[in-house]
Order: structure tokens, then C-alpha cells, then sequence
């Protein structure tokens, strides 16, 4: 059956990559971004989840093209990298608001039909620097890390509304993100992964599809590492 999917930041990169599996799998996908031209294929809605008017009324036009959104993967975040003593307050507290804060305005405005519906699947794309830490990387992987805290405490507050809330964890992904990196860079990353490789993007959708299937149903509050084992035991 078809479902109504949003997927937030899903015009590039892992999140296009997520988009298309839910499509190919015959689902209604929404797809929100904020800036250049979308992809072809979804309903593409402009939308800055740092500017809670503007999540409500993505919402609005999703709801009435695609219905309630039933799949909801809060995938959009934005990386301001910086060492601590060089870090300015914007610096930092833009990227929790893109990364965290955004995600709680994203989960919360779906709830609300979720509840309506007593069913409902979300899924955080957090990251292995959440987990494991990065020099540089203060703010991003304090909101990533957050996500985690914030997804298992919904899966407690909402399993009996038969609503699961997972994360997805990547590793180093090959997108446009890393093909800026000098070989050098590249060579050291993939030295320090077990599998010698980065992740493609459709390796990342694989494990979404699956946390929003009808397989996954005993599922939640739960952490999937999709990074080479570059994290394991964290």
C-alpha cells in the first residue's frame, strides 16, 4: 500500500538516495530543500526547518497532495566545522539549531497525524561522529549525538501509539560532502574503516527502507550503524 513519505533534505546526497528507494517502492514521497532546483520526481517543498512557520506550512501542502505523513525521515543538517577556540556561538548554535532543533520541529508537526492514525514510523539520520566524536566537529556531533537521546525518549513516550523511532548512523558516505577531499584525506579516512571503503548513498536508504517496513515492526529506539565498522562498540 502507498504510503505518504517525507524525507527532509532529500533534494541531494543521502537524502535523494533515500527519496528514490521509498518511490521505487510505489510510496508518495515528499521531499523538503532549501535552496537550488529539486529533483525531478517528488513533491519538493521549500522548506528551512530552522523557521517553525515555514515546517507547518510544508506540512500543509504535503497533507494535501499526499495525505498524514506516515514515513518521516529527518534526514536535513548542515555542517559548520570549526576547532573549539576558533568556534564562535553562531557557529555552534546553528548547527543545533539545523541538525537538532529542526528535527524536534519536523517530529513534532508529524506526530500529530501519526497519533490521529495510531501508527507512524521515524527515522533520524544521525552520523558515526555522534557516536565516536571528531576534532573540529563539536557542534555537528553534539546534535547528532543528541538525536539519539531524543529518539529513544519518543520511542519510550509513543511505542504504545504504535509509533518506533530509530536511527540511522552513517559512516563516511561517497556524496558530493566528500568528493571535495583531497585523495590524501580520502586515503586516510578509508584506512581507518574496517571495510576499506566508503558507504554509497543507496547503502544508507537500505537500512531506512527497512527501519520503515512492515519487517522492522518490533523495532525501536534503536541505533543502526551503516559505517564500515568504523564505530563499532560505540
Amino acid at each position: 500500500m502507498s504510503r505518504s513519505v517525507l524525507v527532509t533534505g532529500g533534494n541531494r546526497g543521502i537524502g535523494l538516495a533515500i527519496a528514490r528507494a521509498f518511490a521505487e517502492a510505489g510510496d508518495k514521497v515528499a521531499i523538503t530543500y532549501r535552496s537550488g532546483e529539486p529533483p525531478a520526481g517528488f513533491l519538493a517543498v521549500r522548506c528551512d526547518i530552522t523557521d517553525a512557520e515555514q515546517v507547518e506550512q510544508a506540512y500543509k501542502e504535503i497533507e494535501e497532495k499526499h495525505g498524514p505523513v506516515e514515513v518521516l525521515v529527518a534526514n536535513a543538517g548542515v555542517t559548520k566545522d570549526q576547532l573549539l577556540m576558533r568556534m564562535s556561538e553562531e557557529d555552534f548554535t546553528s548547527v543545533l539549531d539545523t541538525n537538532l532543533t529542526g528535527t524536534f520541529r519536523v517530529v513534532k508537526r508529524a506526530n500529530r497525524g501519526m497519533l490521529r492514525a495510531k501508527k507512524g514510523r521515524v527515522v533520524l539520520i544521525s552520523s558515526v561522529v555522534g557516536l565516536l566524536g571528531s576534532a573540529g566537529q563539536a557542534n555537528y556531533a553534539a546534535s547528532k549525538a543528541g538525536l539519539v537521546g531524543f529518539a529513544r525518549s519518543l520511542a519510550r513516550e509513543l511505542g504504545s501509539r504504535n509509533i518506533t523511532f530509530n536511527v540511522v548512523a552513517p559512516g563516511f558516505v561517497d556524496t558530493d560532502m566528500t568528493a571535495v577531499l583531497t585523495d590524501e584525506q580520502r586515503a586516510g579516512i578509508v584506512s581507518q574503516v574496517p571495510l576499506g571503503r566508503y558507504a554509497q548513498p543507496e547503502e544508507i536508504a537500505a537500512a531506512v527502507t527497512f527501519l520503515a517496513s512492515d519487517d522492522a515492526s518490533y523495532i525501536t529506539g534503536a541505533v543502526i550503524p551503516v559505517d564500515g565498522g568504523l564505530g563499532m562498540g560505540h
